[in-house]
């Protein structure tokens, strides 16, 4: 659908397709269950327990492609002494590094950096990074928040001779491929509501499909942008629920227009979310504003200078058109994830907790009726602490492929919030590889 026959012939994506998935732990890659009221769309059966081994894990497969492809070029051109090589460089807030480093581990001509905040993501989380000690990735722990990690991140690609001379590539949302491998599960979730008889097969005989909402727990806001994508191509969605958790700045903008930098980010036990500054958003305003880029480039240079945007009440009814959003306190979260427990002895974890209650809230404010979907973004066992309280110390069993990362050896460096310290450890990792090249 997105990619054209002159770009990747059709026999070779389907491989791609077809090896990125084969690491995953179901056949479907993806599943929807019934929990309560509610339908969860499980997309943590890849190899990392989290929702952005889908996209990540094709990326990975993707860079390797082009990479060898573009030797190969060389190579038929008699340039004998070239090497196409890349530097992946991404910021994470838990669950975006793990699965690029899987994703990327042992490719050929890629070396991957992941910049992520000291303290803020969970143990599981951290050690899903530090405990693959590939030489190809490098784990940096920088002393900062993951916002911190994804303006440096950017500062990098805007330093062009910098971007040239290492050859940058992305794998944060970014990069749009990860957007368009995201937007897959809304459609196939969609079509297993009917294949799993949630939504009455029969209907699809009719001229019209029912609709369905879809709840997305919100951080950097891919996830929400790849739903609304799939909206705006036809997919039958009534409404899109964004759900934050204290951080909200994009939950502020929804209600009143006003997009506020905050003077700090909290922390949450949902710490993938725990984002001031989502970059995705931008993607959004650009709808937002009818796709006038000079409009665009005014709002980010107001946010960018002052930490402020505000727009009228009436960009905020038509967003509201698509995408309402919502909230979710710290206490509503754990009362959530016990109360699912208790009534359907499911575990959810705080994000997709997150995305439930915010759900929860919604339908009663706004009077929704349409079958309720939401996202289940991670499995449960990569956040113990939010377990611990929901369950009163008690910790549900743990996947054998979790738990033994507490017995692995690691690799890491930690790092202070400095670009300048960041682009020196760039260059000290990939010069050793590229010294015998005379091309990058």
């Amino acid at each position: 659908l997105f990619v054209s026959e002159s770009e990747i012939p059709y026999f070779h994506l389907k491989s791609l397709v077809s090896s990125s998935f084969k690491t995953f732990r179901i056949e479907d890659v993806i599943d929807v269950v019934q929990v309560d009221e509610y339908y969860l769309v499980e997309l943590f059966h890849g190899p990392t327990f989290a929702f952005k081994d889908v996209a990540l894990q094709f990326l990975g497969n993707l860079f390797e492609y082009f990479l060898i492809r573009r030797e190969k070029h060389a190579i038929n051109q008699n340039y004998n002494d070239y090497i196409t090589r890349t530097t992946i460089v991404g910021a994470t807030s838990g669950d975006t590094g793990s699965a690029a480093i899987y994703g990327m581990r042992g490719k050929k001509n890629v070396d991957v950096f992941i910049l992520f905040p000291y303290g803020r993501v969970s143990p599981i989380q951290e050690l899903q990074m530090t405990t693959v000690t590939d030489a190809n990735v490098h784990c940096l722990s920088v002393k900062g928040t993951f916002d911190d990690c994804q303006a440096m991140v950017k500062n990098l690609f805007n330093d062009q001779q910098f971007k040239k001379e290492y050859s940058l590539g992305a794998i944060n949302s970014i990069n749009l491929v990860r957007i368009l491998a995201q937007i897959t599960y809304y459609i196939y979730s969609y079509i297993l509501l009917f294949r799993k008889k949630y939504l009455d097969p029969a209907c699809l005989n009719s001229d019209i499909l029912p609709k369905v909402n879809f709840s997305v727990p919100t951080g950097n806001s891919g996830d929400i942008l790849a739903g609304f994508y799939a909206k705006q191509m036809g997919l039958p969605i009534n409404k899109l629920f964004l759900c934050t958790n204290r951080n909200n700045t994009l939950y502020n903008f929804f209600v009143n227009g006003k997009y506020e930098r905050s003077a700090e980010v909290h922390k949450t036990f949902s710490p993938s979310m725990d984002i001031q500054v989502a970059s995705n958003f931008e993607r959004y305003l650009f709808f937002l504003g009818n796709g006038n880029h000079e409009l665009l480039r005014s709002w980010m240079h107001t946010f960018e200078t002052t930490g402020k945007l505000h727009l009228p009440q009436s960009y905020v009814d038509f967003a509201n058109e698509h995408i309402h959003s919502e909230y979710v306190t710290e206490e509503e979260t754990i009362s959530i994830i016990s109360e699912l427990y208790r009534k359907c002895q499911y575990v959810v974890c705080p994000h997709t907790a997150v995305g439930i209650q915010g759900a929860k809230k919604l339908c009663l404010k706004k009077k929704l009726t349409e079958p309720m979907v939401c996202l289940a973004t991670a499995h449960p066992a990569k956040f113990v602490e939010a377990q611990k309280i929901a369950f009163n110390g008690k910790i549900p069993p743990t996947p054998a492929e979790l738990s033994i990362l507490f017995s692995l050896p690691t690799k890491v460096s930690i790092i202070e919030n400095d670009l300048e310290t960041i682009k020196n450890k760039i260059k000290k990792e990939t010069n050793l590889k590229i010294n015998n090249n005379k091309k990058w």
